[in-house]
């Protein structure tokens, strides 16, 4: 049989803390089960960071009721940057994934949509106009024209299909070095043109001692070339070369244009072409040149 005690019966022989004072023993043999009431249920009890202890039966701790606060908070969060996020800007994080090379173009601007633009627009600038363009010649020839030339202090003026990238104008720019390089060293001289009648065939003869005593032909000064949009530009002075220089000048762009770089027109002489302006030396007007 197991009998029941109050608190206040065994208050002398336990003296138990006051608080306890509404919990009640059930003794079996020599057992003692404390049980507590659902009003003083030591487990509603919670400690909180501001008062020390939350209201009882709360069921949640305040550490768990922060937790969830900070979740809503950081979900409201991320709603709302998708909801300001621009379209295009997740569209370039999707492509990411599968195009290592835009990955690379993104770096760690990913995530900041006015970043990723600036590092698109750079790409697309170095790049030229024309990025997914499979064939970079053209199958038509381009025009020639004379404009009051004077070999000894005159432009000659290029243009384009479309603005070069700076690959095109690296390559346009190495051509044209090449050709002064050339005159420099007196190749366009037609006073010694030996062999230019002659048959391969026969084991030609080539009199270099009359090649030393013909008046040597050399190119006197180009300028940088310089590109506004799809305009470009050089100035020459070639000196004592000879219009060889013009057909061998010529022949190389005729090449260039078809297999490399479209070209529409080439203009010997002329101070202004299409809406060239001068004193326009900023990249971010389209403005670009190769150092001869």
């Amino acid at each position: 049989m197991v009998q029941t005690l109050s608190f206040s019966s065994l208050a002398h022989t336990f003296p138990f803390p006051r608080k306890y004072s509404s919990f009640r023993c059930n003794l079996s043999k020599n057992s003692i089960i404390p049980r507590a009431s659902s009003s003083s249920s030591i487990e509603s009890l919670e400690e909180d960071g501001n008062n020390g202890v939350s209201a009882k039966g709360s069921g949640t701790s305040a550490r768990g009721r922060r937790l969830l606060k900070l979740r809503k908070e950081k979900h409201r969060r991320e709603q709302q940057r998708l909801n300001t996020y621009p379209s295009w800007a997740k569209v370039l994080e999707d492509a990411c994934q599968n195009d290592t090379e835009l990955r690379a173009v993104l770096g760690d601007s990913i995530g900041n949509p006015e970043l990723m633009r600036k590092r698109v627009e750079e790409r697309v600038r170095k790049k030229g106009r024309d990025i997914k363009k499979s064939k970079t010649g053209s199958v038509l020839a381009f025009k020639v024209s004379f404009r009051d030339f004077n070999p000894l202090d005159s432009y000659i003026w290029v243009e384009l299909f479309g603005s070069p990238s700076d690959r095109d104008v690296d390559l346009f720019g190495s051509v044209i070095q090449a050709w002064y390089v050339m005159g420099r060293l007196g190749a366009f001289n037609s006073s010694n043109l030996q062999l230019v009648n002659s048959s391969m065939e026969y084991d030609p003869l080539y009199d270099a001692d009359k090649a030393f005593q013909v008046m040597p032909s050399s190119f006197h000064d180009i300028s940088n070339v310089e590109f506004q949009d799809n305009w470009g530009r050089f100035w020459v002075d070639l000196g004592t070369s000879d219009a060889m220089a013009i057909d061998v000048l010529l022949n190389c762009l005729t090449v260039l244009s078809s297999e490399y770089l479209g070209i529409q027109q080439v203009i010997f002489g002329g101070l202004k072409m299409g809406d060239w302006e001068e004193g326009m030396t900023s990249s971010e007007d389209g403005y670009k040149f190769f150092k001869i």
